[in-house]
């Protein structure tokens, strides 16, 4: 009679540990992806605070909205949309605008050739355009707005702080979350951070931390 063979128990623990090492090393690797486009994405809407106030100290003015642009920086252009607000003190315009007169889309064409963040001021050809955009690490945009004009299309929240808000969109539930705990209290309808569905389908409240799915999509700003 032939001898049945097979794996004993002892070779069947050895090949559930390591496959067990495996997805623990697949969930850390993750885990630490997640966390690094976290502190990215943060720093991304601190940094454009600094542009915000680094401008406004250099030439009295708001990149976007500054009335003198061509006369301070060499090859730029003064918006002309919403029309008659530039050197209203605003910064108007959808913060992930594409209308290449608008004060928020502008906004990136001014602080980089002022040197207070990097990338191309260029924006005539697809090419360009598509090198001009400014995204974050999940691919999202990224965008500055004055509050009080974020407020008539984005988060009408009337306790939302601050007089401009750096925004990112393309943001997994998750990732806001995280986003929210590394700069402000942790819950996403209250404080500098609020979280509001992406797209943004009207203006409306932000939504609370218990409601985020954290695989659905949002656009997260930041106030101050």
């Amino acid at each position: 009679m032939k001898r049945q063979t097979g794996f004993t128990l002892i070779e069947l623990a050895i090949v559930l540990v390591i496959i067990g090492l495996l997805l623990g090393g697949v969930l850390k690797g993750q885990e630490l992806i997640t966390n690094a486009k976290v502190k990215n994405i943060a720093n991304d809407l601190k940094s454009i605070q600094v542009m915000i106030y680094g401008y406004q100290d250099k030439f009295h003015a708001l990149p976007g909205d500054d009335v003198l642009v061509t006369s301070h920086l060499t090859g730029s252009h003064a918006a002309t949309t919403p029309a008659a607000s530039q050197g209203n003190a605003q910064i108007e315009g959808h913060w992930d605008s594409d209308t290449q007169t608008d004060e928020t889309y502008l906004f990136w064409e001014h602080v980089r050739l002022a040197g207070l963040s990097p990338g191309s001021a260029a924006h005539t050809s697809a090419t360009e355009i598509a090198q001009y955009i400014p995204r974050n690490a999940e691919g999202g945009r990224l965008g500055a707005e004055s509050i009080a004009s974020f407020r008539t299309h984005g988060i009408t929240d009337a306790d939302f702080p601050g007089s401009f808000v750096a925004c990112a969109g393309g943001l997994t539930g998750k990732i806001v979350k995280q986003i929210d705990v590394t700069l402000d209290n942790g819950e996403t309808s209250t404080g500098s951070v609020r979280a509001i569905a992406d797209p943004i389908a009207a203006a409306g409240a932000s939504v609370p931390s218990a409601n985020i799915d954290d695989n659905a999509l949002y656009v997260v700003c930041y106030s101050f």
